[in-house]
């Protein structure tokens, strides 16, 4: 059976980004990407986990 996954959109704070991935990698979560933020400020982390179910 195929994976499922589910993900999430996260602001990155830049003075923290280690600690703020620590937490969501120790709850599963696995860094897709980092990219610009919308306003071009900042970063937003793109993130992805399985969902248990096929």
């Amino acid at each position: 059976m195929a994976t499922t996954w589910e993900y999430a959109t996260i602001p990155l704070i830049i003075h923290n980004t280690k600690a703020v991935l620590d937490t969501w990698g120790s709850d599963g979560w696995e860094l897709v990407q980092v990219v610009p933020g919308p306003d071009g400020n900042g970063l937003v982390a793109y993130l992805k986990r399985p969902t248990g179910e096929a």
